[in-house]
């Protein structure tokens, strides 16, 4: 049997972190709000670490620190800002398994998970946002009006406040952070008080590489407190939030009494289309990869498979039968395909869920915690769920956890009509053989990233971001750098001479 020892064996984060929670101005420092939190193992039930809650106090630190650094970073020359970057990416590799433990202790990741995914997509992104540093670029010049030459400067913004979840920690502090400090801001960022280590890990990391005091800062807080402070904080010049929808509402009303921009990447409910001629198996084991990845805390997993009628019944079977095949286990055992859920909390919200639907659907597999060995830990076993209405709570509303609601429909049209039926629209995928219908879900589906015959890998080349509800703005790609950016128009009057004739067409004669 495997011994998974105990969190300090796995990562000692108790000494790491004796200093304190907040990082800023590249210090560790403790927090000002009184108040203590413990980062728990999920899988045990284990305290890994107590550390003190940022307060106001902290965040006032923080931006003030990431003012001061603002302008020699927004000056430093392109390929300054890039070699920098490049160095943080060498120091995040040869850190590598200490980030890939340190994540999956504090999220309850298989580690497999986290070595193969979380970490080495990071040290990814933050390469590509180190080349995209030396290419960010205006307009070039022309003569638009009579004698006078236009041209457009991309500049940085200032200070970003941005506001991280709990799902993918070291994920989200580097899609926030790396295209911001790459177009020359400087940032405070707030993760989730669940899952503060790898973010706190990554700071530190960029501090070594030579990044300057104070261009990247870590607050752990709670949203009530350290999230609005800084979200409302005067001196931020843009809010960059991923969570909840209900939340991301809140984060834009905060931002308006200072008409700061906002990024908001917000809650995914992606559905699952399955034409008649698709590949079935292709099709199951997408179903059930996409379903449960990061035991579906995922708010691109696919939550709402649509299969046409001459398919469903063996897709569900299928399907059904697959998902009894999943691991649950140790997140450090090799053999582990699914961890539990973040937190005790999280793995009962899942479970009300499911409960409630039994009221109106079926439970075909799954629909509980596991017994014996890992009773102590926040699993939940893979669910599948059929005979759903299409306007019931477990079709429409975030779950957030390893459940597949399936639902028959007849003709392409229903299909895309019910994938679309829904307040979200941050990703989708359609499975089919047929060109024709797969560029017709391409150009229908009303997603913000729509795959075909494949459902959940993402790339640093390419963007992230929703439709409807799920928010605006864009992650990861070109088009996240350009969002850390604002445009300027400069205009010269190419002649040498005061132009009286403009001052008499304003003013009038004189």
């Amino acid at each position: 049997m495997h011994n998974p020892g105990t969190a300090q064996d796995r990562f000692p984060a108790q000494e790491r972190f004796a200093d304190g929670a907040q990082y800023i101005a590249g210090r560790l420092t403790g927090g000002t709000s009184g108040r203590t939190h413990a980062v728990v193992d999920p899988a045990t039930g284990e305290e890994v670490c107590t550390y003190e809650l940022a307060g106001t106090d902290d965040v006032d630190a923080a931006v003030a620190a990431a003012r001061e650094a603002f302008p020699d970073w927004a000056g430093a020359t392109p390929g300054e800002r890039s070699d920098a970057l490049h160095r943080f990416a060498a120091v995040l590799a040869e850190r590598a398994e200490d980030f890939a433990r340190a994540e999956s202790l504090q999220c309850g990741k298989p580690l497999k998970l986290t070595r193969e995914f979380d970490v080495p997509g990071t040290i990814d992104n933050t390469a590509f946002f180190a080349g995209a540093a030396r290419h960010l670029q205006g307009q070039s010049a022309g003569e638009f009006s009579g004698d006078h030459t236009s041209y457009i400067r991309r500049e940085p913004i200032g200070v970003v406040g941005s506001i991280a979840p709990w799902n993918y920690p070291l994920q989200m502090a580097a899609w926030k952070i790396l295209p911001a400090v790459a177009a020359g801001n400087t940032v405070v960022l707030k993760p989730s008080e669940l899952t503060p280590l790898t973010s706190l890990m990554f700071a530190q990391a960029a501090t070594d590489a030579g990044i300057p005091e104070g261009v990247i800062n870590i607050v752990t807080g709670t949203g009530k407190e350290a999230g609005e402070h800084l979200v409302g904080h005067p001196d931020v010049a843009m809010t960059s939030f991923t969570g909840s929808t209900a939340v991301g509402k809140r984060v834009a009303e905060i931002a308006t009494a200072t008409v700061k921009r906002i990024h908001l990447e917000l809650g995914g409910k992606a559905p699952f289309v399955v034409f008649d001629d698709a590949d079935l198996e292709a099709a199951v084991n997408g179903a059930v990869a996409g379903a449960l990845i990061n035991t579906g805390q995922d708010c691109t997993a696919a939550t709402r498979a649509y299969v046409q009628r001459p398919l469903y019944e063996e897709f569900v079977e299928r399907t059904a039968a697959l998902m009894e095949t999943v691991r649950l286990g140790d997140p450090f055992a090799p053999g582990t395909d699914l961890g539990p859920l973040v937190s005790y909390a999280q793995r009962d919200r899942v479970a009300g869920f499911v409960d409630r639907a039994r009221a109106y659907a079926r439970v075909v597999t799954g629909g509980e915690a596991p017994r014996g060995e890992l009773r102590n830990g926040a699993y939940y076993r893979p669910t599948l769920i059929v005979d759903a209405p299409q306007d019931s709570e477990i079709v429409q509303s975030e779950v957030f956890g390893p459940v597949l609601v399936v639902l028959p429909f007849d003709t392409d049209d229903e299909g895309i009509r019910l994938a679309n039926d829904i307040p979200y629209g941050l990703a989708a995928s359609a499975w089919s053989r047929d060109v024709y219908r797969a560029n017709r879900a391409t150009r229908e589906l009303r997603a913000g990233c729509v795959w075909i015959n494949d459902h959940i890998p993402i790339i640093s080349e390419m963007p992230h971001g929703g439709y409807k509800q799920s928010g605006f703005g864009k992650d990861m790609s070109s088009y996240s750098f350009e969002e850390y950016t604002q445009i300027k128009h400069v205009m010269f009057d190419n002649t040498a001479v005061v132009r009286k004739d403009w001052h008499r067409t304003v003013f009038g004669d004189r």
